[in-house]
C-alpha cells in the first residue's frame, strides 16, 4: 500500500486547471461530461482510500473488528501504520457519509414537495403558477413526470419569443438530465473538498449547455440572451426557486452567459488537442483520475490480500 493509499486524497488538485479552462474553451456539453466524470472518479477513490486509512490506522486499537492476525509484526510491517491518521480518518469518513446522505435526502424531499405543490394543476409538460414572484425551474420526475415550472410573474415580463427561449432552456435541462450531473459533482465536492472548483464549474457549464440548446431551438442566440438578462434582472436568483433545481437565471454568472450567447457558437469537439492549454489541463485531470483509480485499486487489493493471509482459516 505505502504512500499510494494517500494519493487519491490529494490528486483532485490536478483537476483545478481544467475546472476553469473548460468553461472558457470547451463546448458546455463536453465540459460538463468531462468535469463530472473526473469528479466522480476522484471522489469515489478518495473515499475508498479514506476508509482504508481508517482500517489500517486503527487495526491495533481495542474493539476493532479485524482478526487478531493483524497485530502480528509481519503484518504491521507490510502496511502503512499511523494511529493518529487512522483515528482522524474515522470522523472524516463519518462526516462524508452523513453529509452526502443528508444532501441526497434533502434534494429528494425538495422534489417531492415541488411535485405535491403541482398536484392540483393540469398534468401538462409546462406548469404555470399564479405567483407574482418571477422564477422558473426544471422539475425532473422521470419520463413523463418531467415538468417545466414557471410563474405568471416571470411570463409577464418576457415577450413571446423570449418565453419560447425560456421553455426551450428548461426543456434542455430535463432532456439532458442536468440534475444528475449537478448532484454528482455536489456529492463529489462533499466527499473531497478539493473538488469544489469542479462543482462550481459544472453549475455554470450546465446552464451554458441549456443556453446553447435553447439558442438552437429558437434559432436566435440574442433572444436567449435577452430572456436570461430579463429573468436575472427581475428575479435576482429568486429564493422562491427550490434549491438544487436548475433554472433560467438561478445558477452561474449571468453576465458571462449573456456575453457567450452574444458571441459565436462554441465549437463542438469531443476532446481538446494536446497542443493547447486546455488540452494539457484536460489530459492532466484525466491522468490524475486514472492514477487515483489505480492507487485506490492497488491499496484495496493489497489490503484484502494481506487480510486474507493474516486471517487464520
Amino acid at each position: 500500500m505505502g504512500v499510494f493509499v494517500f494519493l487519491p486524497l490529494v490528486l483532485p488538485l490536478t483537476a483545478w486547471p481544467i475546472a476553469r479552462l473548460a468553461e472558457q474553451h470547451l463546448h458546455p456539453r463536453a465540459a460538463t461530461r468531462l468535469l463530472t466524470g473526473v469528479a466522480a472518479v476522484m471522489a469515489v477513490c478518495s473515499t475508498l482510500c479514506l476508509a482504508l486509512v481508517m482500517v489500517v490506522g486503527t487495526a491495533q486499537l481495542p474493539g476493532n473488528p479485524l482478526p487478531d492476525g493483524w497485530s502480528d509484526p509481519e503484518v504491521r510491517a507490510a502496511v502503512p501504520y499511523d494511529e493518529v491518521v487512522g483515528k482522524a480518518a474515522i470522523p472524516a469518513l463519518f462526516a462524508v457519509l452523513v453529509v452526502c446522505g443528508r444532501t441526497w435526502w434533502r434534494l429528494a424531499r425538495v422534489r417531492r414537495r415541488a411535485h405535491r405543490a403541482l398536484a392540483g394543476l393540469r398534468d401538462t409538460e409546462v406548469a404555470v403558477l399564479a405567483d407574482g414572484e418571477p422564477y422558473a425551474y426544471a422539475l425532473p420526475g422521470g419520463g413523463r413526470r418531467d415538468r417545466v415550472v414557471v410563474t405568471t410573474g416571470l411570463l409577464e415580463v418576457l415577450e413571446p419569443a423570449e418565453r419560447r427561449a425560456l421553455f426551450a432552456h428548461e426543456r434542455a435541462h430535463l432532456s439532458a438530465r442536468h440534475h444528475r450531473f449537478l448532484l454528482t459533482v455536489r456529492l463529489a465536492a462533499q466527499a473531497n473538498p478539493f473538488l469544489r472548483p469542479l462543482r462550481t464549474a459544472v453549475s455554470y457549464t450546465t446552464e451554458r449547455w441549456a443556453d446553447e440548446d435553447a439558442a438552437q431551438t429558437v434559432d436566435s442566440r440574442r433572444t436567449v440572451a435577452r430572456a436570461i438578462g430579463k429573468a436575472a434582472l427581475v428575479s435576482g436568483a429568486s429564493a422562491a426557486t427550490p434549491p438544487g433545481l436548475a433554472g433560467l437565471a438561478a445558477a452561474g454568472p449571468v453576465p458571462r452567459r449573456v456575453a457567450a450567447l452574444l458571441g459565436p457558437a462554441p465549437a463542438v469537439r469531443t476532446w481538446p488537442s494536446l497542443f493547447t492549454t486546455v488540452g494539457v489541463a484536460a489530459w492532466g485531470a484525466a491522468t490524475g483520475a486514472v492514477v487515483s483509480a489505480m492507487s485506490s485499486a492497488n491499496s484495496a487489493v493489497t489490503m484484502v490480500l494481506i487480510l486474507h493471509a493474516a486471517t487464520p482459516l
